[in-house]
């Protein structure tokens, strides 16, 4: 089995992927600055390094554990973050991919599985569902930091012989989601549902987005270190389903009990407004498709926040 480094393995995504492949019993490290990664979701059969990926210490941690495949998910993901400060967002996004993929061809690492965003990479697409040909128009910073990290992962796939899979998802959701989150939508309705308080939608909520149960991510970047595609690679990951928030808030105050009464807000400047990801390169190159209907995860992250919270 193979040795793999996972970035951000201590947050919401890169917990679970860390938790498959120390079931798997592969030997993993976990890099993490803990600023919005938590300790708590650290497996404690995987090594774990509190570094920053921009760290120039990252070249020796990387050189002695010698890992075969990365999994990079440590990153700035906040879009109205990357508005409000630009260079903060490309020099973790960037210059922090590009030390580590420097670490990584120098201790001779075969693969990496890069987190992409579906949503933003395309932005405001013409065709719905998106696949994975439509042009690429990001609309925020963030976008563009994962657009260019792709460009940089495929000039290392061609320079140093790496196998590069970028998985672009959509909005992932499910249990450790952090409701404190830019992107956690489902996290902050549950959050306030079960708060007896009444959610805030954005404009008249008819916007729509493509939910992805963090388990089927896990599954597909399983999918994509056992196939591993030569060069690069970009893969959609998604449900091609798109749901409206309003439709989505109506799933979570049925499950939670909670107010289905909404406080309407005015639209946010910039926000996409419909998004959903075609999946049929993911089934014809990784055999991977999703398995969790959005009511059911729904149903089920419900059911987590309540048994946390009713262990405290």
């Amino acid at each position: 089995m193979p040795r793999a480094l996972v970035t951000g393995g201590a947050g919401f995504i890169g917990s679970h992927l860390v938790d498959a492949l120390v079931q798997r019993g592969d030997a993993v490290l976990i890099v993490d600055n803990l600023i919005t990664g938590k300790r708590e979701n650290v497996n404690p059969a995987a090594e774990f390094a509190e570094m920053d990926i921009r760290d120039p210490a990252l070249t020796d941690l990387v050189a002695r554990f010698r890992p075969e495949v990365v999994f990079h998910y440590a990153a700035q993901m906040d879009v109205r973050k990357s508005v409000a400060d630009p260079l903060y967002d490309a020099d973790v996004n960037i210059r922090g991919l590009i030390n580590l993929l420097e670490a990584a061809s120098q201790a001779g690492t075969e693969q990496v599985v890069f987190a992409s965003s579906g949503g933003t990479v395309y932005g405001e697409a013409d065709v719905l569902p998106t696949d994975e040909s439509a042009p690429l128009k990001p609309e925020s910073p963030y976008g563009v930091s994962k657009l260019s990290s792709e460009f940089y992962l495929g000039y290392y796939a061609k320079a140093k012989g790496l196998s590069c899979v970028c998985l672009r998802y959509g909005n992932v959701y499910g249990p450790r989601q952090d409701p404190h989150g830019e992107a956690g939508v489902v996290a902050i309705f549950t959050t306030r549902l079960l708060d007896g308080e009444r959610c805030r939608i954005f404009g008249d909520g008819e916007q729509t987005r493509d939910y992805v149960n963090v388990a089927d991510v896990a599954a597909a970047n399983m999918a994509a270190l056992e196939r591993r595609p030569d060069g690069i690679t970009q893969i959609n990951i998604g449900t091609s389903v798109a749901t409206s928030v309003n439709a989505l808030h109506a799933h979570l105050a049925e499950f939670t009990g909670g107010d289905p009464e909404v406080i309407r807000e005015p639209a946010r400047e910039g926000e996409l407004q419909h998004s959903a990801l075609a999946a049929g390169r993911a089934l014809a190159m990784l055999g991977w498709r999703p398995e969790i209907d959005l009511r059911e995860g729904l149903r089920r992250y419900v059911a987590y926040v309540r048994e946390r919270r009713a262990a405290r």
